[in-house]
Parts: structure tokens; sequence; C-alpha cells
């Protein structure tokens, strides 16, 4: 029998879910600061210093972890698979356009709602919210090609749109995950530690099977824990307490915030200027998002 869920007032699910935001905002600049690392083992890393944060949520009572098979595979392929495809995309394509087309996940998670969830349909909100979204990534791939000019090396094209299609792939990925969770029977938020765990090891193990062996340094190893305890862990826990403890569609909207966050961290740690294309580009996908919010409530 399934242990009964906390409750708590949807106040503190409100700061859960600013609490995840404010996390996952540095994920794109850890990323790229850690981009040398190969995906498989800066994924493994991370999610194994993640599992570290359900020990004390769990108390000690590892029944806590236990879920049905089919919740363990949607958890352990939508963290493993996410995060492989979003640092990958980080190694060949310009770090503020990875980092928009990623977040068009709260679009798709709006888009695809009628495809994985029973009693939802498609309204003309979703074709605009679609289309508005799709020409924000448009923008910022542009933008991006007309950056690199005529400099980059002669494979850089295609590295660049090869890095773009990972990222759109990543925030598929994210999407589907996040509205599977809505169909699986209600587990703890401690679960969550065996869903990194697991998807950690199947990442350390795909990088001894395919990726070459590297020498990390102190900063390396710190950048790391910083990744695992905060967007590759911490941001996964809280968000799930948001959502058991909030309206999920306020949740929605507070997530917004998120690639506004992530981009303006982006450009500090990284130096680049904020262009005027590069800025219309994320109003439209962050507006497409909101608009899709506004189609869940109809």
């Amino acid at each position: 029998m399934p242990h009964p869920l906390p409750t708590t007032s949807p106040r503190n699910g409100i700061l859960f879910a600013l609490a995840a935001i404010a996390l996952w905002s540095s994920l794109a600049a850890l990323g790229v600061s850690l981009r040398h690392v190969p995906p498989f083992l800066l994924t493994g890393i991370g999610l194994l210093v993640g599992s570290l944060v359900a020990l004390p949520l769990s108390r000690g009572n590892w029944a806590h972890w236990k879920v049905p098979v089919s919740t363990l595979a949607v958890g352990v392929i939508g963290l493993f698979g996410y995060h492989v495809l979003l640092f990958a995309a980080f190694r060949f394509a310009p770090p503020l356009q990875t980092n928009l087309v990623n977040y068009l996940w709260p679009l798709g998670i709006v888009v695809l709602a009628p495809l994985y969830l029973r009693g939802l349909h498609w309204r003309w909100v979703h074709v605009a919210a679609a289309l508005i979204g799709f020409a924000g990534a448009v923008l910022a791939l542009l933008d991006g090609g007309a950056a690199s000019g005529s400099s980059q090396a002669g494979d850089a094209f295609p590295q660049r749109w090869l890095g773009y299609g990972l990222a759109l792939a990543a925030a598929l990925t994210w999407s589907s995950y996040s509205l599977l969770t809505q169909r699986v029977p209600p587990f703890r938020t401690a679960a969550i530690g065996g869903f990194c765990l697991l998807a950690g090891g199947l990442s350390l193990l795909c990088h001894v099977l395919f990726e070459p062996a590297v020498q990390l340094s102190l900063r390396d190893w710190l950048l790391m824990a910083l990744l695992g305890l905060g967007p590759l862990g911490g941001a996964f826990f809280v968000w799930d307490a948001a959502l058991k403890r909030t309206d999920a569609r306020t949740v929605g909207l507070l997530a917004f915030l998120t690639p506004l966050l992530s981009t303006m961290l982006l450009l500090w740690t990284s130096g680049q200027p904020f262009t005027p294309t590069l800025g219309l580009a994320t109003l439209l996908i962050v507006g497409a998002a909101v608009v899709g919010t506004r189609s869940r409530q109809a």
C-alpha cells in the first residue's frame, strides 16, 4: 500500500517552486563551464551527487524510495535522457541559443498534454502558442548563426544545428517526463533519490563504454558537486514538493521565469552581449509559454 503523501499550505508550494526555479537557472551556466567534460560522465556524477539529497528526506526509511517499476522507468529515462541530451547540445552549439531552445519545454508540456493525459484537447490557443514559440526558436537559431559568422570552421554549421537538434530533443524529453509523472501512481518526493541514483549509474556505465577517459581538476569536481546539489539534485526534489502542494497551473506559470533568469545568468558568466534579436526571441518563447498556460485554464 502506498504511503500517504504529506500536505501543507499552497504558500509553501509556491516557495518550493521558486526554489526549484532559482536552482534550475544555474544549470546552463554550470553546463557551459563544464562542457569540456564528456556528457555521460557529467550527467552521471551530477545525478549521483543529487541522489544524496534524498537521504535526509527519507530519514532512514528506504520504503520511501519504493515505487512501481513503470514509475522508476519514467524517472530514470527522463532524468538520464534530458541531461545527456542537454549537455551534449552545449558542446556543439552557442550556449545562449541552445539554452533558449531547451526552454521550449514549458510550451511542450502544453502542446503534448492532450497526447499524454486523457480529457484534454487542443484549442486554437495551443496552435498560437506553438507558432509563437517556434518563431522565438527560429530567431534564436538565426541569431546564433549570425554571431558565429564566416570565421567558423567549415564544419561549424552542421555542428551548430546538431546542437540545436539535441537541445530540442532535450526539451521534448523533459516535457514528456513531466507529463508522464502525472499518469503514474503517487509517490513520495524522497523516491526521486532512486531515480537520480539509477540514472547516474547508467550514465557512468555509458561513459565507460562510449567516452574517452578524462582528467578532472579540483575546480571541475567542485562545479560538479554544485551541479548535483543544485539543478541536478535539489531542484528535482523541491519541484516535486511544489507540484504536490500547489495547483500545477500556478507552478507551471512560475516556471516561465526560468528561461529569463537562466539566460541572464548565462550572459553574465559568458560575457556575451545580449542582442535585440536574442531579446525578442526570449520574449517570444516566454510569451508562448504564458499563452499555453492560459489555454490550460480554459
